[in-house]
């Protein structure tokens, strides 16, 4: 038993991990990115018993210093702190270098420094693989960068590797598919379609022809979990999704039928993305996750649509719904 470090712990999986893990009785650090409002993003979300029981430590992952801090002392490390959205690594590619490439080098640099660390746990993307070249989609896929942000993780994911063989740090490399649940942006396409299909209004989306494979938030927590404690992923990339995809045409069908009302879908030029940047099909092989650890996806789809709209039904004023962000 230690502490374990959450890197990106104010972010959406970062949260419902670290709320499982003190669910679990650990002792969690959650390293969060510094702001005056002493907002703790969605942390704050988190019942109040739960995040009193967790160490919130603000800083940046820019700051070397300040990473080596919130580092010192942790058994484990969860490292899911990153710039993530693909429409604003167009606006901004420089800062997803910042974020993604060269904070993961502050963190792994930081490691090795610190005695008595049993793991890290390092966050990569299913976007790193680019359009699927065959499906379903295993980890020895070719990685191809369609946008700024899978080329940055892509790097990310690299230097991880590097130093597994360079300084035998004892780190795993977990690729979750899409990921979705409550507290998710509505930058995201499913709290984008619910939260339009919930107020009735016009469904507004960009492509929907292209397919992926959705994998509800407390799976994807449950194979962070899983794989923090397995000695055999240890070196290896691992693959996290469900085994199953749709289109984004589908998808929103199904999110209005069991919503029971919604407008009609119209497309909107402006949500689209480049046209060889756009990824059209994501679907995971998870043969290798359920080997090392056993882990396979509990919730169907459908399951986990109903808590997402459930959550989004309660929460909704707390969003600008039907605007578009980066």
């Amino acid at each position: 038993m230690g502490k374990i470090l959450v890197t990106g712990a104010g972010g959406f999986i970062g949260s419902h991990l670290s709320e499982e893990l003190v669910r679990m009785g650990e002792d969690v650090r959650a390293f969060i990115r510094y702001n005056s409002r002493d907002e703790r993003g969605l942390l704050e979300y988190l019942p109040k018993e739960i995040q009193s029981q967790i160490e919130v430590i603000p800083g940046d992952l820019m700051d070397p210093n300040g990473v080596r801090k919130a580092v010192r002392g942790c058994v484990k490390i969860f490292h899911l702190g990153a710039l993530i959205a693909i429409p604003y690594s167009y606006v901004h590619p420089f800062d997803f270098v910042q974020a993604n490439v060269v904070g993961t080098a502050h963190l792994l640099n930081a490691c090795l420094d610190n005695e008595g660390l049993e793991r890290i746990i390092h966050t990569s993307t299913s976007e790193v693989y680019g359009t699927a070249q065959y499906t379903p989609i295993d980890e020895r896929h070719p990685l191809q960068a369609q946008s700024p942000y899978a080329a940055s993780k892509i790097a990310a994911d690299k230097l991880a590797e590097s130093y597994f063989f360079s300084f035998n740090l004892p780190l795993a490399i977990l690729r979750p598919f899409n990921t979705f649940g409550p507290r998710q942006s509505l930058r995201a396409i499913i709290p984008t379609i619910i939260s339009q299909a919930i107020g009735n209004q016009k469904i507004l989306l960009g492509n929907i022809k292209p397919r992926r494979d959705f994998l509800f938030v407390k799976d994807t927590v449950q194979g962070f979990i899983e794989i923090g404690n397995c000695n055999e992923a240890i070196g290896k990339v691992v693959n996290i999704g469900t085994g199953r995809d749709l289109s984004i045409g589908e998808l929103a069908k199904k999110i209005v039928e069991l919503i029971g009302k919604g407008g009609k879908v119209e497309i909107e030029d402006r949500r689209f993305r480049p046209e060889k940047s756009e990824v059209m099909q994501l679907l995971a092989d998870t043969r290798l996750a359920q080997k090392l650890f056993g882990w396979t996806p509990r919730y169907s789809l459908e399951d986990g649509l109903k808590e997402t709209i459930e959550w989004y039904r309660k929460n909704l004023s707390r969003f600008k719904v039907g605007s578009y962000p980066l």
